[in-house]
């Protein structure tokens, strides 16, 4: 990955939550949102002087209102995409047990998706290029 301009890096994390039914949570980004309409791996912005894993607990309660602990999370791949506004760095991790039911925060869809179902959904290219990684673990 060539990084050209630190300034419009963007790091991301990311989660694939797996239920006991070996299904994985995809949510669909607002219209008004960069994006819109796609569906992707929940997660955000990592914030200044915080790291991954710590974004990646706060901004899963944020979205989808359930507590995920730091020890249950494991990196699983990363990708980078260069969007004409930014690049962005993409770090997934993966995520089998939570604490509460996921419910939309931000008002958009949710939805379990078998691993062999994943490319029925249209994805950002980021998102898209960790399919595989996903697919894998099963």
């Amino acid at each position: 990955m060539l990084i050209t301009d630190h300034k419009n890096l963007k790091i991301v994390v990311s989660i694939a939550l797996i239920n006991e039914f070996d299904e994985i949570l995809l949510s669909k980004r607002q219209q008004n949102k960069h994006l819109g309409g796609y569906w992707e791996f929940p997660g955000g912005k990592i914030e200044k002087n915080e790291a991954p894993e710590q974004a990646l607990v706060r901004e899963i309660k944020e979205e989808l209102n359930i507590d995920i602990n730091n020890k249950c999370i494991a990196p699983l791949s990363f990708s980078e995409f260069d969007y004409k506004e930014f690049q962005l760095l993409l770090l997934l991790y993966v995520c089998r047990r939570w604490e509460g039911n996921p419910i939309p925060m931000e008002d958009n869809e949710l939805k379990w998706v078998k691993p062999n179902m994943l490319r029925k959904y249209k994805m950002p290219p980021a998102d898209d290029s960790l399919i595989y990684c996903v697919q894998d673990l099963f």
